[in-house]
């Protein structure tokens, strides 16, 4: 059974800087192209960001294009969001999100539907 394990949410202060790791377990790591997605209360959930199988490729949802930057480790099974200069906007939970796919697009990527496997959620708050 794969499980996905978010760590490294917490309270920072706008224009700090944080690293979301999410761990997966039960299923090689590289027959998955990842995700990262958040929501905050009473919105609906957000694409953040996605990477492909073997890395080389990654798209970014337009609220966090130049900020964020996503990373993958084949070896130790993890998936990175390192999160720059960020604003009291980007407070929500962040989700990482396991997809078995193929194929890897920019736009499928960004669909909550794409992904068959979903961490339990890691709260990033921001304050001013």
């Amino acid at each position: 059974q794969v499980q996905l394990v978010e760590s490294g949410g917490g309270l920072v202060q706008a224009g700090d800087s944080l690293r979301l790791s999410c761990a997966l377990s039960g299923r090689t790591f590289s027959s998955f192209a990842l995700g990262w997605f958040r929501q905050a209360p009473g919105k609906e959930r957000e694409f953040v960001a996605a990477i492909s199988y073997t890395g080389g490729v990654q798209y970014y949802g337009d609220s966090v294009k130049g900020r964020f930057a996503i990373s993958r480790d084949n070896a130790k099974s993890t998936v990175y969001l390192q999160m720059n200069y960020l604003k009291p906007d980007d407070t929500a939970v962040y989700y990482c999100a396991a997809d078995e796919g193929p194929p890897f697009t920019r736009a499928s990527s960004s669909w909550v539907t794409t992904y068959d496997f979903w961490g339990q959620g890691t709260q990033v708050t921001v304050s001013s």
